[in-house]
């Protein structure tokens, strides 16, 4: 599978710049978005759908850096996306969905749950349900038993394609997952927010003190965030050369990947 690094959505946190990281992948079914960003709904009316948050994220809001922009860049049409997975339903990873309301969109049923019934305050915060307005075609998944590198539960979306792995990896939400994508010569492991700069998982680099207090403020389960990191950590040190880990935030390894995978398929 080809798979094609997007950046659908520009942020400006106060002393960290970030983007949104989207995965465009090509099958023999289709085109499979990881992830949506921002849409055209929320340029045309963001103090509805992101509301007083964008005052802090400050997102560009630029129509070229939607999803539906870009793939039609790369010869598509918005039909051509028949399947969209969410690693989890915060506004910057949704807010495209509604440019492809034909899309099936795959979620853990625990994430699912989180969005469409919040139990706490933090949930009753986070969710924005004007995103999900345009009533999605939600394939709840429920991953148990298969092991995936030593994550304790993964499940392979056969359904939509070889090669397309669905891993739990809760902590920053209820449901919060991460997606593995075949791209042919080495996997692409998109983990979201479980890490939003790469200084969490090397131990070395500087974290941003607004990326710091960011991830503890939002963190629906702090402890189990830090024990996907730590994973994350080995993982990422023992596979370097089979395998590129990347979340959906950080400016740095978004290019990585996008020049990694320039021209890769399988």
């Amino acid at each position: 599978m080809k798979v094609h690094h997007l950046n659908c959505g520009t942020m400006r946190l106060p002393g960290a710049p970030l983007v949104c990281h989207v995965l465009a992948v090509e099958t023999g079914k289709g085109l499979v978005l990881v992830d949506s960003g921002f849409g055209t709904k929320d340029i045309a009316d963001p103090a509805r759908r992101i509301g007083g948050v964008r005052h802090i994220i400050r997102p560009a809001l630029d129509p070229h850096e939607t999803a539906l922009h870009q793939i039609e860049g790369l010869g598509f049409r918005r039909e051509d996306v028949t399947h969209i997975v969410v690693t989890h339903f915060d506004l910057d990873h949704i807010g495209g969905l509604a440019d492809f309301p034909a899309a099936q969109v795959h979620v853990t049923a625990a994430e699912a749950r989180g969005a469409l019934s919040p139990a706490t305050r933090l949930e009753k915060s986070r969710y924005r349900p004007t995103q999900l307005s345009h009533h999605p075609k939600l394939v709840r998944h429920d991953p148990t038993g298969e092991q995936w590198r030593g994550f304790a539960a993964a499940e392979q979306l056969t359904g939509i394609d070889d090669g397309i792995v669905l891993v739990p990896m809760p902590g920053h939400t209820r449901g919060h997952a991460a997606v593995a994508v075949d791209a042919g010569d080495h996997w692409v492991l998109h983990c979201g927010d479980t890490f939003y700069h790469p200084g969490t998982l090397d131990g070395t680099t500087h974290v941003p003190a607004a990326l710091r207090i960011q991830e503890r403020l939002v963190a629906h389960d702090i402890k189990a965030l830090r024990a996907n990191q730590a994973r994350l950590a080995e993982l990422r040190e023992d596979g370097a050369e089979h395998l590129s880990v990347v979340c959906a935030h950080d400016p740095a390894l978004f290019e990585a990947a996008r020049v990694r995978g320039r021209g890769v398929s399988g």
